[in-house]
Protein backbone atom coordinates (compact mmCIF):
# COMPACT_ATOMS: atom_id res chain seq x y z
CA UNK A 1 0.00 0.00 0.00
CA UNK A 2 0.99 3.49 -0.92
CA UNK A 3 1.53 6.73 1.62
CA UNK A 4 2.05 10.11 0.84
CA UNK A 5 2.93 12.64 3.22
CA UNK A 6 1.66 15.98 3.26
CA UNK A 7 4.26 18.98 2.70
CA UNK A 8 3.13 21.03 5.71
CA UNK A 9 2.22 20.94 9.64
CA UNK A 10 -1.26 20.80 10.62
CA UNK A 11 -2.74 22.37 13.82
CA UNK A 12 -5.86 20.85 15.58
CA UNK A 13 -8.47 23.39 16.92
CA UNK A 14 -11.62 23.71 18.73
CA UNK A 15 -13.51 26.33 17.89
CA UNK A 16 -16.57 28.35 19.15
CA UNK A 17 -18.80 28.82 15.47
CA UNK A 18 -18.25 26.91 12.44
CA UNK A 19 -18.05 30.27 10.79
CA UNK A 20 -14.55 30.66 12.42
CA UNK A 21 -13.20 27.91 10.46
CA UNK A 22 -11.60 29.32 7.17
CA UNK A 23 -12.60 27.36 4.38
CA UNK A 24 -11.05 28.64 1.39
CA UNK A 25 -7.54 26.63 2.18
CA UNK A 26 -6.73 23.46 -0.25
CA UNK A 27 -6.45 21.61 3.06
CA UNK A 28 -9.21 21.17 6.19
CA UNK A 29 -11.34 18.63 7.80
CA UNK A 30 -14.14 20.34 10.13
CA UNK A 31 -16.65 18.24 12.75
CA UNK A 32 -19.04 19.36 14.55
CA UNK A 33 -20.95 17.40 17.19
CA UNK A 34 -23.66 18.96 19.68
CA UNK A 35 -20.25 19.14 21.90
CA UNK A 36 -18.02 20.53 20.27
CA UNK A 37 -16.74 22.16 16.64
CA UNK A 38 -13.28 20.84 15.54
CA UNK A 39 -10.45 22.16 13.04
CA UNK A 40 -7.70 20.23 11.29
CA UNK A 41 -5.85 22.78 8.92
CA UNK A 42 -2.43 23.56 8.07
CA UNK A 43 -1.17 25.77 10.78
CA UNK A 44 -0.76 28.80 8.70
CA UNK A 45 -4.15 29.02 8.10
CA UNK A 46 -5.93 28.43 12.06
CA UNK A 47 -8.46 30.76 12.68
CA UNK A 48 -7.66 33.95 15.06
CA UNK A 49 -10.55 32.62 17.23
CA UNK A 50 -9.84 29.17 18.79
CA UNK A 51 -11.09 28.13 21.86
CA UNK A 52 -7.50 26.16 21.99
CA UNK A 53 -5.66 24.39 19.35
CA UNK A 54 -2.54 22.32 19.36
CA UNK A 55 -0.10 22.92 16.59
CA UNK A 56 3.00 20.10 15.81
CA UNK A 57 0.85 17.61 13.50
CA UNK A 58 2.09 15.88 10.17
CA UNK A 59 -0.31 13.64 8.48
CA UNK A 60 0.05 11.28 5.41
CA UNK A 61 -2.58 9.64 3.12
CA UNK A 62 -3.62 6.44 2.18
CA UNK A 63 -3.15 6.93 -1.93
CA UNK A 64 -5.98 6.12 -4.02
CA UNK A 65 -9.23 5.47 -3.52
CA UNK A 66 -10.46 2.96 -0.71
CA UNK A 67 -13.60 0.86 -1.22
CA UNK A 68 -16.24 0.66 1.66
CA UNK A 69 -16.09 -3.14 1.54
CA UNK A 70 -12.17 -2.75 2.40
CA UNK A 71 -12.12 -3.54 6.12
CA UNK A 72 -9.20 -3.12 8.29
CA UNK A 73 -6.84 -0.49 6.68
CA UNK A 74 -6.88 1.77 9.11
CA UNK A 75 -6.45 -0.46 12.09
CA UNK A 76 -3.52 -2.29 10.49
CA UNK A 77 -1.62 1.10 10.01
CA UNK A 78 -2.87 2.06 13.39
CA UNK A 79 -1.75 -1.06 15.21
CA UNK A 80 1.45 -0.36 13.99
CA UNK A 81 2.19 2.75 14.88
CA UNK A 82 0.59 1.47 18.28
CA UNK A 83 3.29 -1.02 18.65
CA UNK A 84 6.07 1.55 17.74
CA UNK A 85 4.74 3.91 20.78
CA UNK A 86 3.31 6.45 17.90
CA UNK A 87 -0.32 7.88 19.05
CA UNK A 88 -2.02 8.96 16.03
CA UNK A 89 -5.12 11.36 15.00
CA UNK A 90 -6.95 9.96 12.28
CA UNK A 91 -9.98 11.46 9.79
CA UNK A 92 -11.37 9.94 6.65
CA UNK A 93 -12.57 10.98 3.86
CA UNK A 94 -15.28 9.70 1.25
CA UNK A 95 -12.12 8.59 -0.74
CA UNK A 96 -9.53 7.80 1.62
CA UNK A 97 -8.00 7.71 5.54
CA UNK A 98 -5.32 10.14 6.83
CA UNK A 99 -3.35 10.08 9.68
CA UNK A 100 -1.69 12.47 11.87
CA UNK A 101 1.14 12.09 14.25
CA UNK A 102 3.17 14.64 16.34
CA UNK A 103 6.00 16.42 14.24
CA UNK A 104 8.42 14.84 16.28
CA UNK A 105 6.87 10.85 15.82
CA UNK A 106 6.62 11.56 11.59
CA UNK A 107 10.19 9.52 10.87
CA UNK A 108 9.98 7.01 13.17
CA UNK A 109 6.00 6.58 12.03
CA UNK A 110 7.38 6.15 8.22
CA UNK A 111 10.71 3.84 9.27
CA UNK A 112 7.99 1.48 11.22
CA UNK A 113 5.72 1.39 8.26
CA UNK A 114 8.43 0.96 5.97
CA UNK A 115 9.52 -1.82 8.18
CA UNK A 116 6.03 -3.82 7.49
CA UNK A 117 6.00 -3.02 3.95
CA UNK A 118 3.90 0.48 3.42
CA UNK A 119 5.68 2.44 0.60
CA UNK A 120 5.77 6.03 0.92
CA UNK A 121 5.21 8.08 -2.09
CA UNK A 122 8.19 10.54 -3.23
Amino acid sequence: MELEVLDYELTVCKLNDVADAMMSGEFFFLGRTKDEISLVCPTEDVPATTISSEDGWRAFRICGTLDFSLIGILSKLTTVLAESGIGVFAVSTYDTDYILVRDKDLEPAMKALEDEGYIFKQ
